[in-house]
C-alpha cells in the first residue's frame, strides 16, 4: 500500500518505489531525499545502517543534535562528491506498506495513533523492517504560504527547477475546454499565463496568472501569483459594476501587484498598490479580505479591494 502526501511538488516512478520495496523485503519503506546542512533541519531526519534500514529520527534537529544525524548517503547510491555535500537525508512523508503490517499497526498496536511521520513509523522502526528508499530529484514540500509561493512563482523561471512539460511523463491538468489566453499589447518576462485569461496593455514578470483572470490596462504584476477565476462575467456585467462604482472580477486598471498573492474569484479595483510597503512579515486583516505570511501578501478569495487601496 502506498501512502502518498497532497502538498509536494515532485515527479516519481512509483513502481520503482514499490519495486524496491519488495527487494528488500521490508515491512516499511520511507522515501527519502539528500540533503545539505543548510536546508536538513527544516526536515524530519533520519538515520540509516550499512543496508539502508532506518534506525534513528530526529525532528527538526539543530546544533549537535544536527551534527549527530549524518549518514553516509552513498549507501543509498550518492556518489561521493554528493555525499559529502548532502550528508543527511529527510523524510518525504511517502511510504510503502506491507498490506498486513499497515492493518496491524492502525487496529492493534497504534489505534489511537493520527500521525504517519511523528508517531506510526518511528514506533514501526524500533522492531520492524524500515527501510530508506533514495529519491534524488526536484522534491518541494509546498506545505506553507512561503514554499507554495516560491515553488510556483519557479515555474516561470527560465529554465525551471521542475518541469510540467516533460513528454516521457506529462503531468496533466483538469481539462476545463477553455478559449485560449487573449494577450494585447503586453510585456510578458517568464510567466505562466493559463487558459481563458484576458491581458490588456499590462506588464507581467515573473508570475503566474491563472484560468479565466482579466488584467486591465496600465497594471503591474510582479513576483506575484493570481489564481483567477471560476466563472466569467460578461462584458454588460462588468460594464454596470463599474458605473455603479463597484469592482468587477480581475485587477483593475493602473494597479500595481508585487510580492502578494490574489486568490480565487477577488475584485482589485483601480488604482491599487499591493507590493507590502511596510514590510509587515505576519498580519490578518481578513475583514478587508487580506492577511500576509512570511511577508507575502494574500488577497482573499471573492474578497473586494475598493479602487485606491494602498498595502
Amino acid at each position: 500500500i502506498v501512502i502518498l502526501s497532497g502538498d509536494h511538488l515532485y515527479r516519481m516512478d512509483y513502481m520503482k518505489f514499490v519495486q524496491r520495496h519488495r527487494e528488500t523485503n521490508a515491512d516499511i519503506t520511507v522515501a527519502a531525499i539528500p540533503c545539505d546542512e543548510k536546508r536538513a533541519s527544516d526536515f524530519g531526519l533520519m538515520k540509516i545502517d550499512k543496508t539502508g534500514r532506518i534506525n534513528d529520527f530526529a525532528e527538526k534537529p539543530k546544533g549537535a543534535a544536527l551534527e549527530e544525524m549524518k549518514v553516509d548517503t552513498t549507501i543509498l547510491g550518492l556518489t561521493p562528491g554528493e555525499a559529502s555535500e548532502k550528508p543527511y537525508i529527510a523524510s518525504m512523508g511517502i511510504y510503502v506498506f506491507k498490506k498486513e503490517v499497515l492493518i496491524d499497526l492502525l487496529n492493534e498496536k497504534m489505534p489511537t495513533a493520527n500521525d504517519f511521520g511523528s508517531e506510526i513509523i518511528p514506533e514501526a522502526a524500533e522492531d520492524m523492517r524500515v527501510q530508506a528508499y533514495l529519491f534524488n530529484d526536484y522534491w518541494e514540500d509546498i506545505g506553507t504560504m512561503k514554499s507554495f509561493f516560491e515553488a510556483n512563482l519557479a515555474l516561470a523561471q527560465h529554465p525551471p527547477r521542475f518541469e510540467f512539460y516533460d513528454a516521457l511523463n506529462p503531468i496533466f491538468t483538469s481539462p476545463r475546454f477553455l478559449p485560449p489566453a487573449k494577450v494585447q499589447n503586453c510585456q510578458v518576462t517568464d510567466a505562466i499565463i493559463s487558459h481563458g485569461a484576458v491581458l490588456e496593455d499590462c506588464h507581467v514578470e515573473n508570475a503566474i496568472v491563472g484560468l479565466r483572470s482579466r488584467v486591465g490596462k496600465g497594471v503591474r504584476i510582479v513576483d506575484a501569483m493570481l489564481m483567477g477565476a471560476d466563472y466569467y462575467e460578461s462584458e454588460d456585467v462588468r460594464q454596470k459594476l463599474l458605473e455603479c462604482g463597484e469592482v468587477p472580477i480581475g485587477i483593475g486598471d493602473n494597479t500595481v501587484i508585487q510580492n502578494a498573492i490574489c486568490d480565487k474569484n477577488c475584485r482589485v479595483g483601480k488604482n491599487c498598490v499591493i507590493v507590502n510597503q511596510a514590510g509587515v512579515e505576519e498580519a490578518n486583516y481578513e475583514e478587508d479580505g487580506i492577511y500576509i505570511r512570511s511577508g507575502i501578501v494574500t488577497v482573499l478569495a471573492d474578497a473586494t479591494i475598493p479602487d485606491g487601496t494602498v498595502i
